[in-house]
């Protein structure tokens, strides 16, 4: 008995100093610690008015975004206290259902959303989101719920087989993609059935694509070739290419390979204004005429690196104040165009001029696809900032007690930073909310957008990918930050950390730019610029 409890004892020691050595192993392996930003949560939870109480709560936020998200540190205080804010924004919107979890749109439930207040037109950005949390169980479950639970993925817009296809690339495990294929198919043939005619484009009417009383809308009840449907439908046949030749099936891989090239000749050759040097709307009952307005959404097909490089002059635009430029935001049409406006009148949702932080997400995704794999001269890195930075600067609210406060909701007005559905909603029926409109602050903590994923794969320029790579290209510059860091990524199976540090002393691991996998550094240069490195 002495020498069972003697090597009982020595087995215990053994694995006392195994699980103490192992644990500082993974201290020292993050560099930056959660509790450093405890202190955003804890404001975002005492400036909250919590009237939607989520499956996570305010007063269990910190502990779900302490082990679920990416950390990350930069010198401009505005993009780091956004950067936590969106998160804590984003896990309000995750539901718990019989079916399983969905993620929401609106946090109150709204007349025009499907099963669970699920809406299919900002899902992608709700898988491009979160896809960095740790626990994939979210996302997981909500794929299956629009091809299985009662979803409705064709309400809206909505590119399903690509934003499930870059959730899977982010862990590498493609399981998920190969079950929902046969559905993914199915639902890129019943998008063909529905929206696909003789002319070889898909048309959509613009309140479907959740772009209601746009400019180039305005006829035929708002009916249109546009740019933005077709680049979904490409994104999609490519996703689905990709998961077919995952799964063995080169047959079906080289359909809609085909597919995807046809997409891409028609969007190219028939909504192309050469004239305007923009991809435009084709109304479609006038089929030979484009919509005279250049639209935000022109830039749609680069979010999926479709065009070829000649079109990469539409971009010169972009930064012009006399096109989409503004102080806070960019306008969903052009400024100059006799149409252009921004209304406090008639429909609360208008996309003829106010600022969409949908709109502007898709455009900084796209810009970041142009940035990285495209050879032009129209636009820079430090324009990417830029825009950044006002997109940014705009998600704020001044209260009426005078303080103001990080923000998220619907349309903005790019002047003056108010957000416009807002001012309008709190007095819409007898001086107050309006139920049919969708109840009190229905706006509030909008999950319309994207904004955490753009710091991840653009900013800081983390590209997933299918195999054993990981690749990093920041848009950032020594010129705009002296330091950065993003910790914790959970990718491929491996916990990923990129810092930056002009001077070494920030971080105390020397100057220049490092990747480490699992604490182990794995890259290394002197300038902040591309890196592949082999997992």
């Amino acid at each position: 008995m002495k020498t069972k409890a003697k090597n009982a004892f020595k087995f215990f020691l053994a694995l006392s100093y195994f699980l103490m050595f192992s644990f500082c192993s993974r201290s020292q392996s993050f560099v930056l610690k959660s509790v450093s930003f405890k202190h955003y949560i804890d404001s975002f939870n005492m400036n909250d008015e919590e009237l939607y109480k989520a499956f996570i709560p305010n007063d269990r936020s910190w502990d779900f975004l302490s082990k679920n998200i990416p950390l990350f540190e930069c010198p401009d205080a505005a993009i780091e206290r956004t950067y936590y804010f969106r998160w804590w924004v984003y896990r309000k919107h995750i539901k718990k259902t019989q079916e399983g979890f969905v993620i929401t749109e609106f946090l109150p439930d709204v007349p025009w959303s499907g099963k669970y207040n699920a809406i299919s037109c900002a899902a992608g950005f709700h898988f491009s989101e979160g896809r960095w949390l740790h626990e994939t169980t979210y996302l997981d479950e909500y794929a299956k719920y629009w091809f299985g639970g009662g979803g409705e993925p064709r309400r809206y817009s909505f590119w399903a087989a690509d934003a499930i296809y870059n959730f899977c690339a982010v862990s590498n495990d493609f399981t998920l993609a190969k079950k929902l294929l046969p559905s993914l198919v199915k639902n890129h043939v019943d998008w063909e059935k529905e929206k696909l005619d003789s002319t070889g484009l898909f048309w959509q009417i613009d309140g479907e694509d959740g772009m209601e009383v746009s400019i180039c809308g305005e006829r035929a009840d708002g009916a249109g070739y546009r740019a933005t449907i077709n680049s979904y439908m490409f994104g999609d046949a490519k996703a689905i290419a990709h998961i077919a030749r995952l799964s063995g099936d080169t047959s079906l891989a080289y359909e809609y390979e085909q597919k995807a090239a046809l997409i891409k000749q028609n969007l190219q050759s028939k909504l192309w204004d050469g004239n305007a040097d923009f991809f435009k709307v084709l109304p479609k009952i006038l089929y030979t005429n484009f919509c005279s307005a250049r639209e935000l959404h022109g830039y749609t097909p680069w979010y999926f690196n479709l065009p070829d490089e000649r079109y990469s002059i539409a971009w010169k635009f972009v930064m012009d104040s006399t096109y989409f430029f503004a102080p806070y935001g960019l306008t969903t049409a052009e400024r100059d165009h006799a149409k252009f406006a921004v209304s406090y009148q008639g429909h609360e949702c208008q996309w003829d001029g106010p600022s969409w932080p949908y709109a502007t997400s898709i455009t900084l995704t796209a810009l970041a696809n142009l940035l990285n794999h495209y050879s032009q001269n129209y636009i820079s890195k430090e324009d990417y900032y830029k825009l950044f930075t006002v997109y940014t600067n705009s998600q704020q609210l001044k209260r009426g007690d005078g303080k103001t406060v990080p923000w998220i909701d619907e349309n903005l007005n790019p002047f003056t930073g108010d957000w416009i559905s807002r001012t309008r909603l709190k007095i819409w029926e007898n001086g107050t909310w309006s139920g049919e409109k969708g109840g009190i602050e229905r706006g509030k903590d909008y999950n319309h957008s994207s904004y955490c994923d753009l710091i991840i794969s653009g900013l800081i320029g983390i590209q997933p990918q299918e195999g054993n790579k990981l690749e990093i290209n920041p848009l950032i510059t020594e010129k705009q930050w002296d330091y950065f860091c993003l910790d914790n990524i959970l990718y491929h199976g491996k916990t990923i950390t990129i810092l930056y540090d002009k001077t070494g002393r920030k971080y105390k691991k020397g100057k220049g730019l490092f990747v480490f996998v699992n604490g182990e550094q794995k890259a290394f240069a002197t300038i902040i610029r591309k890196l592949e490195i082999s997992l």
